[in-house]
Protein backbone atom coordinates (compact mmCIF):
# COMPACT_ATOMS: atom_id res chain seq x y z
CA UNK A 1 0.00 0.00 0.00
CA UNK A 2 1.36 3.55 -0.86
CA UNK A 3 1.29 6.51 1.11
CA UNK A 4 0.92 9.95 -0.05
CA UNK A 5 2.00 12.67 2.00
CA UNK A 6 1.26 16.39 1.29
CA UNK A 7 3.71 18.99 2.35
CA UNK A 8 1.89 22.20 3.57
CA UNK A 9 3.25 25.67 3.07
CA UNK A 10 6.55 26.31 3.94
CA UNK A 11 7.72 29.32 6.14
CA UNK A 12 7.94 32.51 3.91
CA UNK A 13 7.36 30.46 0.54
CA UNK A 14 4.69 33.06 -0.44
CA UNK A 15 7.50 35.91 -0.20
CA UNK A 16 9.30 36.71 -3.40
CA UNK A 17 10.65 39.81 -1.80
CA UNK A 18 10.30 42.21 1.16
CA UNK A 19 11.89 45.85 2.59
CA UNK A 20 14.96 46.31 4.03
CA UNK A 21 16.33 44.20 7.12
CA UNK A 22 12.85 43.35 8.88
CA UNK A 23 10.92 46.75 7.80
CA UNK A 24 8.22 44.16 6.08
CA UNK A 25 7.45 42.31 9.17
CA UNK A 26 5.66 42.55 12.40
CA UNK A 27 5.14 40.78 15.57
CA UNK A 28 1.89 40.08 16.03
CA UNK A 29 -0.74 38.27 18.07
CA UNK A 30 -3.47 35.93 16.41
CA UNK A 31 -6.80 34.49 17.54
CA UNK A 32 -7.01 31.21 19.36
CA UNK A 33 -8.13 28.55 16.85
CA UNK A 34 -7.53 26.57 14.33
CA UNK A 35 -4.09 25.33 12.87
CA UNK A 36 -3.57 27.86 10.16
CA UNK A 37 -0.65 27.97 7.16
CA UNK A 38 2.39 30.02 6.20
CA UNK A 39 0.69 32.62 3.63
CA UNK A 40 -2.72 32.53 5.34
CA UNK A 41 -4.60 36.13 4.78
CA UNK A 42 -4.96 38.34 8.33
CA UNK A 43 -7.47 40.89 9.18
CA UNK A 44 -6.86 43.14 12.52
CA UNK A 45 -9.60 42.46 14.94
CA UNK A 46 -11.41 45.40 17.21
CA UNK A 47 -8.95 43.96 19.79
CA UNK A 48 -5.62 44.11 18.29
CA UNK A 49 -5.38 40.83 17.30
CA UNK A 50 -5.09 39.35 13.92
CA UNK A 51 -7.75 36.73 12.95
CA UNK A 52 -8.09 34.80 9.43
CA UNK A 53 -9.23 37.33 6.90
CA UNK A 54 -13.11 36.63 5.52
CA UNK A 55 -14.33 39.33 3.44
CA UNK A 56 -17.89 38.76 5.10
CA UNK A 57 -17.16 39.16 8.60
CA UNK A 58 -17.61 42.30 11.01
CA UNK A 59 -15.45 42.17 13.29
CA UNK A 60 -12.18 43.21 11.13
CA UNK A 61 -11.00 40.57 9.67
CA UNK A 62 -12.95 41.33 6.39
CA UNK A 63 -10.36 43.77 5.52
CA UNK A 64 -6.44 42.08 4.56
CA UNK A 65 -3.85 43.77 6.84
CA UNK A 66 -1.13 41.39 7.23
CA UNK A 67 -0.01 37.70 5.73
CA UNK A 68 1.11 34.99 8.41
CA UNK A 69 5.25 34.72 7.77
CA UNK A 70 4.82 31.10 8.70
CA UNK A 71 2.67 28.08 10.12
CA UNK A 72 0.82 28.52 13.26
CA UNK A 73 -0.49 25.18 15.25
CA UNK A 74 -3.96 25.25 16.41
CA UNK A 75 -4.50 26.67 19.78
CA UNK A 76 -7.30 27.23 22.34
CA UNK A 77 -5.33 30.81 23.33
CA UNK A 78 -3.98 33.94 21.32
CA UNK A 79 -0.35 32.62 19.82
CA UNK A 80 2.72 34.64 19.06
CA UNK A 81 3.28 35.04 15.15
CA UNK A 82 5.68 37.21 12.61
CA UNK A 83 2.88 38.86 10.07
CA UNK A 84 4.38 40.50 6.34
CA UNK A 85 2.60 43.84 6.55
CA UNK A 86 4.02 46.26 4.27
CA UNK A 87 6.66 46.81 1.29
CA UNK A 88 6.45 43.06 0.15
CA UNK A 89 5.89 41.09 -3.31
CA UNK A 90 4.13 38.16 -2.63
CA UNK A 91 3.11 35.13 -5.24
CA UNK A 92 -0.57 34.79 -5.70
CA UNK A 93 -0.81 31.49 -5.44
CA UNK A 94 0.85 30.25 -2.19
CA UNK A 95 -1.73 32.90 -0.71
CA UNK A 96 -4.90 31.21 1.31
CA UNK A 97 -8.28 33.26 1.29
CA UNK A 98 -7.02 36.08 -1.57
CA UNK A 99 -9.96 37.96 -3.10
CA UNK A 100 -10.17 41.05 -5.19
CA UNK A 101 -11.55 42.49 -2.34
CA UNK A 102 -8.12 41.37 -0.31
CA UNK A 103 -5.74 42.30 -3.04
CA UNK A 104 -6.85 45.67 -2.82
CA UNK A 105 -6.59 46.34 0.71
CA UNK A 106 -3.19 44.30 0.64
CA UNK A 107 -1.98 47.48 -1.93
CA UNK A 108 -2.88 49.95 0.28
CA UNK A 109 0.24 48.75 2.76
CA UNK A 110 2.54 48.67 -0.39
CA UNK A 111 1.79 44.77 -0.46
CA UNK A 112 2.02 43.72 -4.22
CA UNK A 113 0.36 40.52 -4.79
CA UNK A 114 2.47 38.84 -8.20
Amino acid sequence: MTTIKTQGMNTREFLLSEGEGRISREQIIVVKGDALPAGQLLGTTGTGEYAPYNNTATDGSEIATAILYGPLPASTDSRPAVGIVRLAEVAQACLTGLDAAARSDLAAHFVIVR
